[in-house]
């Protein structure tokens, strides 16, 4: 099975790294990482940037580590191909900027880069991203070759992010590439805004994003902090944070599903009293190819899959001992995670996999437990303009039916103005609701991304009782160690 090629859309805050390791440490045949593409999200975005190249420098260090000691150093699919890092979008289309620095810190990862300094590269890589002065005679040599190193594992690129989504696209076969969007949609917006046939080459869009039944996620650190920054500005129960960050992005990529995109396109924005704002978007052409396939995560079938804290501290703490600098990077802002969960929340020790998720979608789709609803592909529509409904899920549950075949033809269904009922309006998502499993999948995750070994070896086996139907189902020969 020739290995999937994808895109990691993404804000990296805490699961979002998770999310990226995973990808990284897959096998080749799994897995082809072509790009890491920024958006702001949980933090802004220069700080996502960070993020992600201490991520690759913490990885270069572990790869010398285990090289050291002897051990085999995995990260086979990011030795295969060095992933391009390109930054997009430092603010949402229309609506006020939120980040979600009160759950992961200032930085995203719990204030790392202050209290582990030595895992952090000097701040020289940031000029990767800026294109070349016309003269390189004043840049310092050192700095050079510091940079040199640090960009060792990846490419870094001088355009948007959704420039860079549109060129990969182009110069590739269609329906080759899958994008996992696992923060604010706002990239693939403006990807698809500027080139609507060129985005619908993609092969899929997979989303980490959206509630239907469950209870939203989106919160403010405390009462009234955000709305005396942002006055007007609500905070929603029903909304998960990527589709309310940037709610305006995500009906516009939702509405690509649909026969009629125009049909759930978010209404144009009332006269804007402020001096500054972005430009809005253009509708999508009246006709297009083809329509988005989609296949959505929302938090009813993420919240679910859990990293329990002592599984976590069981895999990492013999590794923390023999010093390896990925486990004493990674147990920094997980381990800070997990005391804020146990502030924020009663109940058992352990945090949900959301991004995660969809690179486990990635690499083990094939498998007949991945499940979607019965109704899909869904009519989910994202609310944009209500007080207290912005990023909101939107879907009909009204006792009807959709009519198909000669049923309805092209007619549309009396009283339904809205057409939910229409065969030719409304979106259309594939919602995923059942997996490989629950309960094992933080173990799998641990596993995978720290090298243990199977039943029987050095390392890793007091979880692998956890994890050992779900391990050896998806494979642990794959472990690539």
């Amino acid at each position: 099975m020739a290995p999937r090629r994808i895109i990691i859309d993404t804000d990296p805050g805490v699961d979002d790294v998770l999310a990226m390791l995973l990808a990284l440490t897959a096998s080749p045949e799994e897995v082809e990482v072509l790009m890491l593409s920024l958006t702001f999200g949980n933090i802004d975005v220069q700080s996502c940037l960070k993020n992600v190249v201490s991520m690759f420098h913490v990885i270069g260090r572990e790869l010398e580590w285990r090289r050291d000691n002897g051990k085999p150093e995995g990260f086979e699919a990011l030795k295969r191909t060095k992933p391009l890092v390109a930054v997009g979008a430092d603010q949402p289309l229309e609506d006020q900027l939120m980040m979600a620095d009160y759950f992961h810190g200032a930085d995203g990862l719990q204030g790392i880069h202050e209290t582990h300094p030595h895992l952090t590269p000097d701040q020289t890589w940031d000029t990767l991203f800026k294109p070349p002065p016309p003269s390189t005679s004043s840049i310092n040599p050192s700095a050079t070759a510091t940079v040199i190193t640090s960009s060792s594992l990846f490419t870094p690129s001088h355009l948007p992010a959704h420039k860079e989504i549109l060129r990969l696209l182009s110069e590739n076969p269609p329906e080759t590439i899958t994008i996992v969007a696992i923060g604010p949609l706002t990239n693939l917006a403006l990807a698809a805004s500027a080139d609507p046939e060129t985005f619908l080459r993609v092969k899929e869009v997979v989303v980490m994003g959206g509630t239907i039944d469950t209870a939203g996620n989106v919160q403010s650190q405390s009462p009234g902090a955000h709305q005396a920054k942002h006055p007007g500005w609500q905070i929603t129960p029903v909304a998960e944070f990527n589709t309310f960050a940037d709610s305006v992005a995500s009906a516009r990529v939702f509405a690509l599903t649909s026969p009629d995109p125009s049909s759930t396109m978010p209404p144009p924005p009332p006269p804007s009293t402020h001096e500054r704002h972005p430009p809005f978007l253009p509708a999508y052409p009246p006709k297009l190819s083809k329509t988005l396939p989609l296949t959505l995560f929302p938090l009813d079938v993420t919240t679910t899959h859990w990293l329990a804290r002592d599984v976590f501290e069981a895999t990492v703490q013999p590794l923390l001992d023999k010093g390896s600098p990925l486990a004493e990077w990674v147990h920094a802002f997980v381990h800070q995670t997990f005391l804020k969960q146990t502030h924020l929340h009663e109940g058992p020790e352990g945090l949900s996999m959301h991004d995660p998720l969809t690179i486990w979608y990635i690499l083990t789709g094939h498998l007949s437990s991945w499940t979607a609803s019965p109704s899909s592909p869904e009519d989910i529509r994202i609310e944009t303009s209500g007080q207290w409904t912005r990023g909101m899920s939107v879907t009909d549950r009204r006792s009807r039916r959709r009519p198909t075949g000669e049923e309805s033809g092209e007619q549309e269904v009396q009283g339904d103005t809205d057409g939910w009922l229409a065969r030719s309006r409304g979106n259309r998502v594939r919602r995923i609701v059942g997996t490989p499993g629950e309960k094992d999948f933080g173990a799998w995750l641990c596993a995978r991304i720290f090298g243990a070994e199977g039943p029987g070896g050095e390392e890793g086996v007091g979880l692998l009782g956890v994890a050992s139907s779900i391990a050896w189902q998806v494979g642990w020969g794959m472990l690539g160690v």
